[in-house]
């Protein structure tokens, strides 16, 4: 048994009891329990209070990953009726936006100055911080979470100056990774495996002025082989249309006008550089390289209309996504029990349930059903999801307590049973 360091109210179990019954006679009685199970984990287990704040551990990692912590809330977000759930993830808000203040360049931290550290020897690490892996999601997620906040509950007393300067360094951080060699200071140097560390004395590798961003990492983590990763720079997009309507709110003009002009020149180079044959490539140089392939871990190709302004129905992302679900995709895998998009993150071969919940999420009402039956048969007799696992023995996996993963599935799960509600997988949303 975990530890309890964030107990459900009377409220909140009686509303998750009720969307279990409900799932439970859309697809039986133990998906419903699974369901409850999942959702009880992330909310009591991985949730503490730290100040005026609510700290979120991924799950079997002591920190809080900007990324991870905006996910992992997903379905909780149908609950902000349950006077808690509101409370506690603008808790959540406030210790995003403090990590941000620390360090804008970092993905994970700590829930104070505590110098613990997953690499000691990497550059520039701050006592409050436990890795420094620059990745544009970890700034996207946290704004996205906080707009959808903000018009699901028509209150934008969260919206505060942290927040306002928060985004103002989001705003100039990217702006100057779109000159990265020449402007920027960030380097990444680690002695490991080379998707933990970058080239070029830390730079990354060479890459030509196209408009859009650098990113030294992946969503997963794994170093970028090209600066340019497209689903992080279409994210980008929609996090800076997110910020200029903070800005209005705000009556920072400057903000607005900023936010405005980058969102245009990132979405100028991902037309020039990021579109190839009618489909989005993953990640790009600007110097004629490319690389074809997609990531389990989201802002994925597969995920765009969950965690960008691309749409379901736009033409590219649906050629997109057909290619990412086919043999061509490199890390697109088929087993005895389960078919769907890997990572070079994981062993090769094995299949991601967040990978196969974005899959559910962005197909139709067959595919989702599908998707999650597959999710709950190859659950290796854990009652949970886990982050990879093999098809052909799904007893086999990585991570046995992956809680974003998990609420992945509980989102699919609510949004198959929410009649007339359109499926949200992402703070994105609003």
């Amino acid at each position: 048994m975990r530890e309890i360091t964030n107990p459900a109210g009377e409220p909140l179990l009686a509303e998750i009891d009720a969307w279990a019954s409900r799932i439970s006679t859309r697809f039986g009685a133990e998906a419903g329990r699974r369901f409850r199970t999942m959702m009880l984990d992330t909310w009591t287990t991985t949730m503490s209070r730290n100040g005026d704040g609510i700290f979120v551990v991924t799950g079997d990692i002591p920190a809080m990953w900007l990324r991870d912590s905006s996910a992992q809330v997903l379905p909780f977000l149908r609950l902000l009726h349950v006077p808690e759930v509101t409370q506690i993830l603008l808790g959540i808000v406030r210790e995003q936006w403090r990590c941000i203040a620390l360090d804008p360049y970092s993905n994970a931290f700590n829930a104070g100055p505590t110098g613990a550290h997953f690499d000691p020897t990497d550059l520039e690490l701050d006592p409050g911080v436990w890795e420094r892996k620059y990745e544009i999601d970890s700034l996207a997620f946290p704004v996205l979470l906080a707009h959808r906040l903000w018009r699901e509950r028509g209150d934008d007393g969260h919206l505060d100056a942290a927040v306002q300067e928060g985004c103002r360094a989001i705003v100039e951080l990217w702006r100057r990774e779109q000159r990265h060699f020449e402007l920027s200071d960030y380097r990444h140097i680690r002695d490991a495996e080379p998707w933990d560390t970058l080239g070029e004395g830390g730079r990354g590798t060479p890459v030509a002025v196209t408009g859009m961003t650098w990113s030294g990492f992946r969503p997963s983590d794994d170093a970028c082989r090209y600066g340019y990763n497209i689903p992080a720079q279409l994210m980008a997009v929609a996090a800076l249309h997110r910020i200029e309507e903070f800005a209005g709110q705000w009556g920072d003009d400057a903000l607005a006008a900023e936010s405005s002009a980058l969102a245009a020149e990132i979405e100028a180079g991902i037309e020039q550089y990021g579109v190839v044959d009618g489909r989005f490539a993953y990640e790009v140089d600007g110097l004629g390289n490319a690389l074809f392939m997609d990531d389990a871990n989201m802002p994925s190709l597969l995920s765009l209309p969950l965690t960008s302004d691309v749409t379901a129905d736009d033409p590219r992302y649906l050629a997109t996504r057909a290619w990412v679900l086919s043999s061509d995709n490199p890390y697109f895998y088929e087993g005895a029990h389960a078919k769907g998009v890997g990572s070079p993150h994981t062993p090769p071969g094995y299949i991601w349930h967040i990978a196969l919940a974005v899959q559910g999420l962005t197909g139709s009402e067959a595919e989702a059903e599908e998707c999650l039956r597959t999710i709950l048969d190859t659950d290796g007799g854990t009652g949970l999801t886990h982050e990879g696992f093999d098809p052909d023995d799904p007893r086999k996996f990585t991570r046995e307590w992956f809680s974003w993963s998990n609420s992945m599935a509980c989102e699919l799960m609510m949004s198959q049973v929410a009649a007339g509600t359109p499926a949200s997988a992402t703070p994105s949303q609003g």
